[in-house]
């Protein structure tokens, strides 16, 4: 079961939210580990397809994927009530109800593994009694599909 209870009709998803281990290396150099830190309810779809082309024809392709949706839990916080930065938080295995994985990687260092979102935009969002309902999640897919665990 997911953080927050189990899926419903406002949150019918699911998704792994990840931060990392942060090192440095002999040199100074900064290093991430990524680990799964908790799964989340949550309801996302595509952003915009209408309007914009998927892939963009020049000469580096780039595949440019947004996703808006909510959550019931603060992604930015981690299971043992830490604060991230956006920069620290990866979204990944968003599913459905049954457990299938909507978003995977069809090539490239992740191909057949669920795809990378990169939180772009997080709001709370108020209730009638002043109570954060849910927070309002945009999300990007990360440039990089690598992850070093």
């Amino acid at each position: 079961m997911a953080d927050c209870g189990p899926a419903n009709y406002q949150f019918p998803m699911y998704a792994d939210v990840m931060h990392p281990v942060v090192s440095q290396g002999a040199y100074g150099e900064v290093t991430k580990s990524w680990t799964v830190d908790r799964n989340i309810i949550c309801s996302f779809t595509p952003a915009g397809t209408a309007f914009k082309e998927e892939v963009s024809p020049n000469v580096d392709l780039t595949l440019d994927s947004l996703l808006v949706g909510r959550t019931k839990a603060d992604p930015r916080y981690t299971s043992s009530g830490a604060s991230e930065s956006l920069l620290n938080v990866l979204i990944t295995n968003i599913s459905d109800t049954q457990g299938n994985e909507i978003y995977i990687e069809t090539s490239g260092p992740r191909d057949g593994l669920s795809t990378l979102f990169e939180v772009a935009t997080i709001q709370p969002f108020m209730g009638p009694f002043g109570k954060v309902q849910y927070y309002k999640v945009v999300l990007r897919r990360s440039e990089s599909q690598e992850l070093a665990v």
